[in-house]
């Protein structure tokens, strides 16, 4: 009885962190989205304003573009890094982990910072790089869209490290060994058995590491203020505002936003069952 009554507490309390933290504040900014500034009237002008106004829908585009890309590189380079990882005993494994744990937190002013000192205008890499004429940062510019790619593959890479990590242990190593005595080299292993069974977790991992992209916030402000149109700076700007604040347009935003994820998320979970569904039936029809 005691236990009943402790789970139920429990899972009354955290119901109603739920609904404190995520479902009312939702519920606000889907209201404030359809309404005008003063909040005393019914109105679709907020959502016309987003998709008429470039600066709205280039804000959009960014986001994805950025998130979009820094997600398929840092997944290949963690997906790569696992791979070799597993190869290694135990005990460097697990500090790999434990690396990627930290490095996985040092984000946001910090991880800013810490590029403006390594590869800013006067960094440490650049100048490096001057000093003994390589110029192999001639074009690069941590200020623009390049150097923002940089820094969500840096904070997405550890990520991916410790997400990938469990669902490599589904390869057995016996695997790998038997298609080589029958012949086959490692691409036709990775091809016919490695990836399909992995693909479907990788989706689930792309999911993941494109909503932590298309959220980030602190570490591109820090870079780049507002000079870079992305959504999470765009939000911040119509909450603080530039000249005057309107927190309707922030809500609308951000309705657009998490309608976005949401699209992110069941596509992902769509693909996943596909590809689980589709890599069953070919090995029932091998067998």
């Amino acid at each position: 009885m005691k236990e009943k009554l402790l789970f139920i507490v429990t899972i009354s309390i955290l119901f109603l962190f739920i609904a404190a933290f995520l479902v009312y504040p939702f519920f606000i900014m889907l209201l404030n989205s359809f309404q005008t500034n003063a909040q005393d009237m019914f109105t679709l002008g907020n959502y016309i304003e987003i998709f008429s106004k470039s600066i709205y829908v280039t804000a959009f585009l960014n986001s994805i573009v950025i998130s979009v890309a820094s997600s398929l590189i840092a997944l290949v380079l963690a997906a790569v890094s696992v791979n070799v990882i597993k190869l290694k005993s135990k005990k460097f494994q697990n500090n790999v982990l434990v690396m990627a744990n930290l490095t996985s937190n040092f984000a946001g002013i910090p991880l800013a910072f810490a590029f403006i000192i390594l590869l800013g205008n006067t960094g440490i890499l650049i100048l490096l790089d001057q000093l003994l004429g390589l110029h192999l940062f001639d074009h690069f510019n941590l200020y623009s869209r390049d150097g923002l790619s940089l820094i969500y593959i840096y904070f997405q890479l550890p990520l991916g490290i410790m997400l990938l990590y469990p669902v490599f242990d589904n390869l057995d190593e016996h695997w790998k060994a038997a298609a080589a005595i029958l012949g086959a080299s490692d691409f036709q292993y990775w091809k016919y058995i490695g990836l399909p069974i992995i693909f479907p977790s990788l989706v689930g991992v792309f999911t993941i590491m494109f909503a932590n992209a298309m959220g980030a916030y602190a570490s591109v402000y820090a870079l780049t203020g507002s000079t870079y149109n992305i959504l999470s700076v765009r939000i911040a700007t119509t909450v603080s505002g530039d000249v005057i604040a309107r927190p309707e347009i922030a809500s609308t935003l951000s309705i657009i936003l998490a309608f976005i994820l949401l699209v992110n998320m069941l596509l992902g979970e769509w693909l996943t069952s596909k590809v689980r569904r589709d890599t069953n039936e070919k090995i029932r029809k091998t067998y």
